[in-house]
């Protein structure tokens, strides 16, 4: 009978559950479809009406997002932290436009006192209620646990000023060449940054902002200037224009931000 005992224990036992697909190739097939490339490749927009009709599939990742606890996240290694919090602040970003669309911009919904779209808890993240600013500022930005100011190079938040939705989905493995690669296309793009009269360089809000991200020694980043000065041939084409950016000397502006949603109408 020792092989009855061993089936009913087998039978009451919990069901295998299979680890968080790491890959998130859901998340990934959805934007490979959806997002399209504007601006020589530096810049994205997003297909809302046609994400729509795929709103299970998201709806379904979002699931499996929801399904991690704080303890399976802590186990996983800062890459895989880091591209499950880019892809879940980008995915529900995606969720909150379609649950109001059509908008003309993610700051009509809610309001900046009441309701906040960033302050909304519409979600469940690591066993709590949560809402986008809490994967931005009190995760991902959380001194000390990441430290990484391209983070805002990968985030997007719906709009035209913000760094573009990344046609892929981030993956710990290719973590720091995509993050990189992001912050390539953000400064290539003189719609948001560039050199403008008398030398200065004017740049997108977000640096004003973050400003801290960038002169807090992340990444050995001592400066806005100084992370500026290791880009210069991206931002100007002019070599003395390049040469006051390499020294860091360029005075810096910045840019009214475009909050116009990141539609793509065909």
């Amino acid at each position: 009978m020792k092989w009855l005992a061993a089936l009913l224990t087998l039978l009451a036992a919990p069901a295998f559950a299979p680890g968080f697909d790491h890959s998130h190739k859901a998340w990934d097939a959805l934007v490979k479809k959806h997002v399209v490339l504007v601006a020589g490749g530096n810049a994205s927009q997003l297909r809302y009406a046609e994400f729509a009709k795929d709103r299970a599939a998201l709806k379904a990742y979002l699931g499996a997002l929801s399904g991690v606890s704080a303890t399976q996240f802590a186990a996983w290694t800062r890459e895989q932290r880091m591209a499950f919090l880019v892809n879940a602040y980008n995915a529900f970003t995606v969720e909150l436009i379609l649950a109001n669309y059509p908008v003309k911009s993610i700051k009509d919904i809610g309001s900046d006192l009441f309701n906040n779209r960033w302050k909304k808890k519409f979600f469940r993240l690591l066993g709590e209620d949560s809402y986008l600013d809490r994967i931005e500022h009190e995760i991902l930005r959380k001194p000390g646990s990441y430290d990484e100011p391209r983070v805002h190079f990968a985030l997007n938040c719906a709009s035209i000023g913000c760094p573009m939705l990344r046609e892929e989905a981030f993956v710990a493995e290719r973590l720091e060449a995509q993050l990189e690669q992001q912050a390539v296309r953000f400064l290539s793009d003189r719609s948001r940054n560039r050199v403008g009269a008398q030398g200065r360089l004017e740049v997108s809000k977000i640096f004003d902002w973050f400003k801290e991200d960038w002169s807090s020694g992340y990444q050995g980043i001592a400066s806005r200037e100084k992370y500026f000065a290791k880009y210069a041939q991206l931002l100007s084409d002019n070599p003395e224009q390049q040469k006051a950016l390499a020294e860091a000397k360029a005075p810096l502006a910045f840019l009214d931000y475009d909050w116009t949603l990141n539609d793509a109408r065909e």
